[in-house]
């Protein structure tokens, strides 16, 4: 009787496991940003730390992690600059994930950010912290683009609109 009753416990372990390993992950986005000046008509400039296993990794997330902080974290104040405060509020997010999992995993946000420089980092922005790379490169991100393409999707609500 006890053989039966550890056996079906066992099966039922084994399926819950196997159930949640079918789940899809979320990514997890780790990075510091920070205000540099203002570029462009329309377009900030930020100077965003990426980490990863290595630094050509750290570079590629740049981008990404770039347009993610402008849409879902905003941009504090400094550098002579005013904070910005977050393109997307947390509700219109959790109501569109699936868009912004579309959003990042085609590469649409790599329309609205653009590397300032030649994409290398300087020797002060290049770090080892535990196991990981800490990458800092200055990005434009072009917010006044990349909100026309929210409002015209329906996420977020046209700027200066009541409703």
């Amino acid at each position: 009787m006890k053989k039966v009753l550890l056996l079906s416990f066992l099966m039922m372990f084994v399926g819950v496991c196997t159930i949640s390993a079918g789940k899809k992950e979320k990514k997890e986005y780790r990075y510091e940003i920070m205000p540099v000046g203002v570029g462009s008509q329309g377009s900030t400039l930020i100077k965003v730390f990426s980490y990863a296993k290595n630094e050509k990794a750290a570079l590629e997330l740049v981008k990404e992690n770039a347009v993610h902080g402008v849409l879902f974290k905003g941009v504090a104040g400094g550098n002579g600059v005013a904070a910005q405060p977050a393109l997307v509020k947390p509700e219109e997010k959790a109501a569109h994930e699936d868009f912004f999992e579309n959003f990042f995993e085609n590469g649409v946000y790599q329309r609205y950010v653009s590397l300032s420089s030649d994409g290398t980092a300087s020797p002060d922005d290049r770090l080892k912290v535990g196991k990981l790379y800490k990458i800092g490169i200055i990005v434009s991100v072009n917010k006044a683009d990349l909100r026309k393409y929210l409002e015209s999707e329906g996420i977020i609500k046209k700027f200066g609109s009541i409703f």
